[in-house]
C-alpha cells in the first residue's frame, strides 16, 4: 500500500512542472504571431464620440464634463463621410499590414453593436451603422488584419471601481462591483470576437488607472486572457501597461518610444521581450484623437534626413525585429482633409524610396535590441493625446501577484498626452 502511495506521489510531482508552466500559446496563436511579424506597419485609429468635441479622447475627464451631458453628442453623431473600403485602400497604399481601431474608449461609448447597452454607434446615433463591422469586412476583403483597442476602465459605469481618472463625470459612487464589471467586459469581448471573427488581436489599455492603490488592485488579467484564448486561441493579446508582460499576453507594446527607451516617461524599467513580437506606437502630431488646435504634424518625407533634427521614431525603428504603428484621427463627420488625413501619400512615398515598406536593415537601437533572435517589432502610432492624471514619474514599487504597480506618468500640459 505504501509503495502504491509513493508511486502516486512521484507521478504527481513529475506532472507538476507541466502544470506550473502557465500559458503555452497554441499552434494557431504561434502562427498568428508569425503572421503579425510579417505585417511590420500598422495604423492606429482613435475615433469615437469624443471626436464631436474636437478636444481629444480624454475630454470627458479633462473637461470635467457630466457624463449625461457628454452623452448627448450621440444624438448628432452622424459620420456620413465614413467609408471603410476607402480607409483600407489608403492604409494599404501606405504600406500597412494591419489596423487597430478603438472599439470602446474610456468614455464608455461602443463603436460596435452590443447587447450590453444602447450607448453604441448602432443603437444610439442617427448614423445607425456598425463601424467595427464595416471595418472588419473591408479589412478582410482588402487583405489587412484588424486589431481592436478596448478600454479596461470606464468613466460612466457605476460598477467600475473609480480610479485616478474620471472622478468628476457625475457617477453616484458607492456602487462599485468589479465582479459585475468584469462580466460586462467578458460579454463585450465575446461580442467582438464572435461578431467580427476576422479580428486578429486585442489591444488593452487602462490598468494604470489603479496604479497608486494602497492595496494593489487585482484586474484578474490572467483569468481574462484565459477566457479570450478559450474563445479564440489565435487571438493576439497585448496590454498597454508598460511593464513586464503578464502571463497570457502575446505581444508587447512601447508607447511613444523605441523599445528599451523611456524618453516619453511611460516605460521606466520595461525590458524588451525576447519571446514575443514587440510594437512601438507613435502619434502623427501630439495627439491620439482629433484635437482641433493640434496642428503640429510630423513629417512623413524627409524629417529623418534633415540636418540637426531628430529622426522620426519610425525612421529609427526600421529593423526586421520591430513593428511600428502610426495613428490617424478622423474628424466627427469622418472627413479627411489637409494634414488630418490617413497617412497615405507621404508615408507611402517614404516606404517606396527604400524599395519596399520597412526593409530589413537596422537604423537604430542598442546592441541588445539588435541581437539575433530578438522578437519582431511592429509600429503603430497615434494622432490624439490622452492626458492621464498623476505627478512626477517615479520608480516602480514591488509587484503584487500578477498585478504590478505601474510607474507614474507625467501629466502633460497642453496637447501632448497618453493613448
Amino acid at each position: 500500500m505504501m509503495k502504491r502511495i509513493l508511486t502516486l506521489l512521484l507521478l504527481a510531482c513529475s506532472l507538476f512542472p507541466l502544470c506550473a508552466q502557465g500559458y503555452v500559446p497554441s499552434e494557431s496563436n504561434l502562427a498568428a504571431r508569425k503572421e503579425f511579424t510579417q505585417k511590420r506597419l500598422g495604423i492606429f485609429i482613435h475615433w469615437g464620440l469624443y471626436a464631436s468635441y474636437a478636444q481629444g479622447e480624454w475630454y470627458l475627464h479633462l473637461g470635467e464634463l457630466n457624463k449625461d451631458e457628454y452623452a448627448k453628442a450621440a444624438a448628432s453623431f452622424n459620420p456620413v463621410g465614413f467609408d471603410a473600403d476607402e480607409w483600407v485602400a489608403a492604409f494599404k497604399d501606405a504600406g500597412a499590414g494591419y489596423l487597430t481601431f478603438t472599439s470602446r474608449h474610456h468614455d464608455g461609448f461602443s463603436m460596435f453593436k452590443t447587447a450590453t447597452s444602447t450607448y453604441n454607434v448602432v443603437d444610439g446615433t442617427p448614423f445607425g451603422r456598425d463601424i467595427v463591422g464595416e471595418l472588419e469586412k473591408a479589412c478582410k476583403e482588402g487583405g489587412i488584419r484588424l486589431h481592436l483597442y478596448y478600454s479596461l476602465l470606464d468613466w460612466i459605469r457605476e460598477d467600475y471601481p473609480i480610479g485616478e481618472s474620471g472622478k468628476k463625470t457625475g457617477r453616484k459612487g458607492g456602487q462599485e462591483n468589479y465582479d459585475s464589471y468584469f462580466r460586462f467586459m467578458e460579454t463585450q469581448v465575446k461580442e467582438l470576437l464572435t461578431q467580427y471573427p476576422y479580428t486578429g488581436g486585442l489591444w488593452f489599455d487602462g490598468i494604470w488607472d489603479h496604479k497608486r492603490d494602497q492595496i494593489p488592485f487585482d484586474w484578474r488579467m490572467p483569468e481574462f486572457y484565459r477566457f479570450i484564448h478559450a474563445l479564440k486561441p489565435d487571438c493576439l493579446i497585448g496590454n498597454n501597461h508598460h511593464i513586464t508582460p503578464f502571463e497570457g499576453e502575446d505581444f508587447q507594446m512601447f508607447e511613444r518610444d523605441l523599445p528599451g527607451q523611456n524618453t516619453a516617461g511611460y516605460s521606466e524599467g520595461q525590458q524588451v521581450s525576447t519571446v514575443m513580437p514587440v510594437e512601438m506606437c507613435q502619434t502623427m502630431n501630439k495627439s491620439w484623437g482629433y484635437t482641433v488646435k493640434d496642428l503640429n504634424y510630423k513629417s512623413t518625407t524627409d524629417e529623418h534626413r534633415s540636418p540637426g533634427r531628430r529622426p522620426h521614431p519610425l525612421a529609427e525603428c526600421r529593423t526586421p525585429e520591430r513593428h511600428r504603428r502610426v495613428d490617424a484621427h478622423p474628424r466627427p463627420q469622418c472627413r479627411w482633409d489637409g494634414q488630418n488625413r490617413p497617412p497615405r501619400p507621404g508615408l507611402g512615398r517614404y516606404h517606396g524610396e527604400c524599395g519596399k515598406p520597412f526593409p530589413a536593415r537596422n537604423c537604430a537601437g542598442s546592441p541588445s535590441e539588435q541581437r539575433q533572435g530578438s522578437p519582431p517589432l511592429h509600429g503603430l502610432g497615434g494622432a490624439q493625446s490622452e492626458d492621464r492624471p498623476g505627478g512626477q514619474h517615479r520608480s516602480r514599487p514591488p509587484l503584487h501577484r500578477q498585478q504590478r504597480r505601474l510607474p507614474h506618468r507625467p501629466h502633460p500640459a497642453g496637447d501632448g498626452g497618453r493613448d
